[in-house]
């Protein structure tokens, strides 16, 4: 008897999700298909029925972040982006930069996580990876026209100050240089 489509979408995500964690904690080349499969509690073999390759499953990995644990990040940190106000710029700057964001590797965002990994990967992948940029850059530009002072290259500088501050701030061995960067990121960005 063949499973029906409700179970069948929640194993997918499933998979997807215990792919996103381990991709940001592990990189794209250490994570195998077994290990994301031993994650979701199933066997290699259901892996075919859903991907047909694991680039295919990377890049369904980042295009999950931004409706699925992006989305709760946006609402524990006050974000509605169906309420576009002049604040929601600070919201999102604030809780992106945060030392809270920054230690939470599992659930990081994928531009912090994954740079190089998407760089060195296929156009499905980049796309993927695209997206999310896209829309930081929407919400910084939405909230610059709601104060009256639209501005795409602010937005533009904006979501590289908080991405490649993060960035930067992740792969720095020492620890108070890395929160100096932080915070040097997070008054520029705010300024």
């Amino acid at each position: 008897m063949p499973y029906s489509k409700e179970h069948t979408r929640k194993t997918r995500a499933s998979i997807i999700e215990s792919a996103r964690i381990l991709f940001n904690v592990h990189g794209f080349q250490s994570v195998t298909i077994d290990m994301v499969m031993k994650r979701a509690g199933l066997t290699r073999g259901g892996f075919y029925t859903h991907f047909k390759n694991k680039e295919e499953l990377f890049a369904a990995a980042i295009s999950s972040f931004l409706m699925g644990r992006g989305a709760q990040w946006r609402d524990e940190a006050g974000i509605d982006v169906t309420q576009m106000r002049a604040e929601t710029a600070e919201q999102m700057i604030s809780s992106y930069l945060s030392d809270a964001h920054l230690g939470d590797v599992e659930d990081q965002c994928p531009m912090i996580a994954l740079p190089s990994d998407v760089a060195r990967s296929g156009d499905e992948v980049k796309g993927a990876y695209q997206e999310l940029l896209t829309a930081m850059v929407w919400l910084f530009e939405s909230s610059l026209e709601a104060k009256g002072k639209p501005d795409r290259s602010k937005a533009l500088s904006l979501a590289a100050t908080c991405v490649g501050g993060m960035i930067l701030a992740r792969t720095l061995p020492d620890s108070a240089l890395a929160e100096e960067v932080r915070a040097a990121a997070l008054a520029s960005a705010l300024a």
